[in-house]
């Protein structure tokens, strides 16, 4: 998959084009707008953002596991090679305190992400600040040429580039856990 990036400063056209791609096959969880004016994008009823997900906590917490990986290993591996290990405690608090520093550096990693705004969307902050939004859709290659046509008919909608998608498997589970809510009763 591929994410399209487009920048407006008109809400009713972005739910217009909303619309317009859910009618040619473009299915919800694909499209999202991202904006500082939450309650306008909700007026709209435009499928925005998550906090959570504005925010770097994600990618930051990944990278806190890595390096607590890395220094949860240091921690064995000095204990082992300083002989450590071949004392009455043996392995024991060793184990637990790479536990620990994992643990903390996975932690501590989610605590600066959740400070910083998510990474792939950085570039599009001054624009926010400016009170337009970005409209984002994940697209798989077929569905190309769809979104250029329904981009076509908007000439207020500015390309902003592209980026790296959600995972076409999160965006299916996405898919298919909004149909089993809708059948059920």
């Amino acid at each position: 998959m591929i994410r399209r990036y487009f920048i407006s400063d008109d809400l009713d056209d972005l739910e217009a084009i909303e619309h317009e791609l859910e009618a040619k096959g473009i299915d919800t969880p694909q499209i999202h707008v991202l904006s500082e004016q939450d309650a306008e994008v909700e007026l709209h009823h435009l499928h925005e953002v998550s906090p959570v997900l504005k925010s770097d906590v994600v990618h930051s917490t990944e990278v806190g596991a890595v390096v607590g990986v890395i220094l949860a290993a240091v921690v064995l591996l000095v204990a082992y090679f300083s002989g450590w290990t071949d004392t009455a405690a043996g392995w024991v608090p060793f184990i637990f305190l790479a536990i620990v520093v994992l643990g903390f550096c996975t932690w501590e990693g989610g605590f600066i992400g959740i400070q910083e705004p998510n990474i792939h969307f950085k570039r599009f902050q001054q624009v926010l600040s400016e009170g337009k939004h970005v409209l984002f859709i994940d697209i798989e290659p077929a569905q190309e040429a769809v979104v250029k046509k329904v981009v076509r008919r908007h000439p207020k909608l500015q390309n902003a580039g592209t980026g790296e998608a959600a995972p076409g498997w999160v965006v299916r589970a996405q898919i298919y856990f909004k149909r089993f809510v809708k059948a059920m009763p």
